[in-house]
């Protein structure tokens, strides 16, 4: 896993389309039991190199009830996001993370987290990914069936306070899931 890691962070195959250049974020160990499967680092992300290292990861741990220094043991969660540097700004918001770092890496990642129970996909990319065509046509639709995807998956928003409108607009989600979310990763973490 170390050399993985290594190789990872040493990446540049997007170089020439990286506005801040290649700085590769992930957090990830063998035992590892819950993955975190975001979309790409935000700015502030890229200069710390910290993961979920901003608001959108403040509102993740919320969601998830957890303490930063539970969410960054790497033995309880990998942090895989679907891009691992930051892809640059688009119209409305950051670019769509990267192709070529799922493609290339993140096969090899969980096949080295043996001890992985639970896949928290955030975000339509990771969700269009991981659930290939059991992907509904909508975020809110996939999010909406999560039963269908447990116990291995549970697909979620992105916590980004630009997604405060929809939210609002779906109060069931943390009406129902973020319970559900609560119970699965104690049951997760607990388990020995």
């Amino acid at each position: 896993m170390q050399s993985l890691l290594e190789d990872i962070r040493a990446c540049k195959i997007c170089k020439a389309y990286l506005p801040l250049g290649p700085r590769p974020v992930v957090a990830a160990h063998p035992d590892s039991r819950i993955a975190i499967i975001g979309q790409a680092p935000g700015t502030k992300v890229h200069k710390t190199g910290i993961p979920w290292d901003d608001p959108s990861g403040k509102q993740l741990r919320k969601w998830l009830n957890v303490s930063d220094e539970d969410f960054y043991d790497t033995a309880k969660f990998a942090i895989v996001p679907m891009g691992f540097c930051y892809p640059g700004r688009g119209k409305s918001g950051d670019l769509p993370p990267r192709k070529e770092c799922a493609a290339q890496w993140h096969e090899q990642l969980m096949h080295s987290m043996p001890k992985l129970k639970l896949t928290l996909l955030v975000g339509m990319y990771a969700q269009n990914y991981y659930l290939k065509d059991r992907a509904k046509s909508t975020l809110t639709e996939t999010v909406r069936s999560y039963t269908e995807y447990l116990p291995k998956f549970l697909p979620l928003p992105h916590p980004s306070p630009r997604n405060r409108f929809w939210l609002s607009k779906n109060p069931w989600f943390e009406a129902e899931v973020i319970p559900v979310l609560q119970l699965q990763l104690s049951t997760v973490l607990d388990a020995d």
